[in-house]
């Protein structure tokens, strides 16, 4: 005698349904999980930090010193040897060097680093033998003109120094020069009633 089954749908429609309900259970389940990591937050003190610098210490204290922010140039440390022009991958480094028909030495006329296009990628410090052009720390350097993004190291005709990789002066201390360069870098006003930097 053969049995008969009572159930009008066939298996495979019976193991889709049970799939379809249980991808429903899963989604539920996972969505909850989510909202339970989420609302937890709720009940935390939020993380924002208010820029620029309402934390205890000002943002460019807390970086580390390899960090690569804006270049600066030490004309005093410089031989001229433009590595760092002819390293530069897009050109952003522009040095003019003329001979003086006067003291019969080189003069600076030019030193220039258009950061709008520089990508800080660190190969133009990297070959420099005198440690002239490095990072610092500041990362504020927006302007309103892409032209005020070229930073000019020379403003007038300057003797290249005459000195050897190793006999290069001590450098000066980072960000002192670019603050010079980039006047508002070193321009921060106290939040009112609290004695932390703007």
């Amino acid at each position: 005698m053969l049995a008969t089954s009572t159930s009008t749908a066939p298996p495979r429609a019976r193991g889709a349904l049970g799939e379809y309900f249980a991808n429903i259970g899963r989604a539920i389940a996972t969505t909850f999980e989510g909202l339970v990591v989420t609302s937890s937050w709720l009940f935390r003190r939020p993380r924002t930090v208010q820029y620029p610098d309402r934390v205890e210490q000002p943002v460019q204290e807390s970086l580390p010193d390899a960090y690569r922010g804006v270049l600066e140039v030490d004309m005093d440390a410089c031989n001229g040897c433009m590595l760092c022009a002819k390293t530069c991958p897009i050109d952003c480094i522009v040095i003019d060097i003329v001979k003086n028909p006067e003291t019969k030495g080189r003069d600076f006329t030019r030193f220039d680093i258009d950061i709008g296009k520089c990508m800080f990628c660190g190969l133009c410090s990297e070959v420099c033998k005198t440690g002239a052009i490095r990072h610092t720390t500041s990362f504020e350097a927006s302007a309103a003109r892409p032209e005020d993004l070229v930073l000019h190291f020379v403003g007038r005709p300057m003797p290249v120094p005459k000195h050897k990789a190793t006999e290069a002066p001590e450098r000066k201390p980072q960000g002192s020069i670019l603050a010079q360069v980039i006047p508002p870098l070193g321009e921060r006003r106290p939040w009112p009633g609290k004695g932390r930097s703007r």
